[in-house]
């Protein structure tokens, strides 16, 4: 029995063609927002790649922006085919393409629905990748005059001053590694001295963070050293007073800046599914509207439509079979001779004394 099976008339018919001709062209539109998508996913993250360890972070905008283009290139030819099955002689040239078609249309769909779901699923290979990336770029800040990492320590400024966040996992990062440069070091300073000789590695390490750190919302002069030094600075308490530099790690803002774009990609991208495949749907009542319009032969009369001319227990074992007896069309069974080929040829017997000679006619 067909599933969902609705009768259409000529008119009906006519109707859902332009209705789906229409539905494509804006399918086509949503492609190119995928693309649009993907692209811009892609470029931000391109933006902070410095702070990024390599990984899988650029499959979802690639699987975007090829979701997108084959969106555009599927829709475009779909709205064509639509476009002639108004017309059912002209629907006779796309009969044998279109059940392909919209298999093929299918999987595309399914595709979209990957990478919307892929959108939510990221985050946790973002987290490693952006604690990995900062940590080296925070190992390395210091690195002014080597090439390759010399452009680091702005990156990191920036990168601080623009998401107001403060090291890795916190400000306290910074207290972990020698982020000023040695050059930048008084080695006849009794003090330096005593803080590389202090330290196992000998690295100059302060409880004190870089000037990007500080909050210039903050009322009171930024305090970026001796952060733990009470007595340091005037009416100061370390513990209870709230500090006047960034709290939240750069880890975290990022993550929650590029969560928010995935998560607004996702629903568009899930939107865009169910769009399509609702015009899926169409096109397959509109194909097997068509198909049973030919059989009847009245081109002007009803047909039904369908989306599965069986039940679905039906469909799936009738597809199963099909794909179980892909590798058997060209095995031969040799079990007790049974399908043998030469089983029923007779052999052929060279024998000269068993063939019948025949006399040539002397010639008069």
């Amino acid at each position: 029995m067909a599933v969902l099976k609705v009768k259409f008339t000529k008119t009906k018919r006519d109707k859902l063609a332009q209705i789906l001709w229409i539905l494509n062209w804006v399918s086509v539109v949503s492609g190119i927002i995928l693309f649009s998508l993907g692209l811009f996913l892609k470029i931000e993250i391109k933006k902070r790649n410095e702070v990024m360890a390599k990984g899988d972070i650029n499959s979802v905008p690639n699987m975007l922006i090829s979701v997108g283009v084959i969106a555009c290139i599927i829709n475009f030819l779909g709205g064509k085919i639509c476009y002639d099955c108004s017309d059912a002689n002209k629907f006779s040239r796309w009969k044998l393409v279109m059940l392909p078609y919209i298999v093929c249309t299918f999987c595309f769909t399914f595709c979209i629905l990957v990478g919307a779901l892929m959108c939510y699923t990221m985050r946790n290979d973002l987290e490693e990748s952006l604690y990995l990336g900062l940590r080296d770029a925070i190992k390395f800040y210091k690195d002014t005059d080597i090439p390759g990492r010399c452009f680091l320590k702005k990156t990191v400024d920036l990168l601080q001053i623009g998401f107001r966040c403060c090291g890795n996992n916190g400000f306290r990062d910074w207290f972990e590694i020698q982020w000023v440069s040695p050059r930048y070091l008084n080695m006849a300073s009794k003090e330096v001295l005593d803080r590389l000789k202090s330290n196992v590695d000998g690295k100059f390490l302060v409880d004190g963070v870089p000037f990007s750190c500080c909050n210039p919302s903050s009322p009171r002069p930024c305090i970026q050293y001796q952060l733990t030094n009470n007595s340091a600075h005037y009416n100061y308490d370390f513990l209870t007073e709230e500090l006047n530099i960034w709290m939240k790690g750069c880890r975290q803002a990022l993550l929650d800046y590029y969560t928010g774009i995935m998560r607004s990609i996702g629903i568009a991208a899930l939107l865009i599914w169910l769009f399509e495949l609702s015009v899926l749907i169409g096109v397959r009542y509109l194909q097997t509207a068509m198909k049973n319009v030919l059989l009847l032969g009245d081109l002007e009369g009803e047909s039904d439509g369908w989306l599965l001319e069986n039940s679905f227990v039906e469909t799936a074992k009738y597809n199963i079979n099909i794909i179980k007896n892909l590798g058997k069309a060209n095995q031969i069974s040799t079990v007790s001779g049974m399908n043998d080929p030469n089983i029923n040829v007779q052999n052929t017997d060279c024998d000269k004394t068993n063939i019948t000679t025949k006399s040539i006619p002397a010639a008069r």
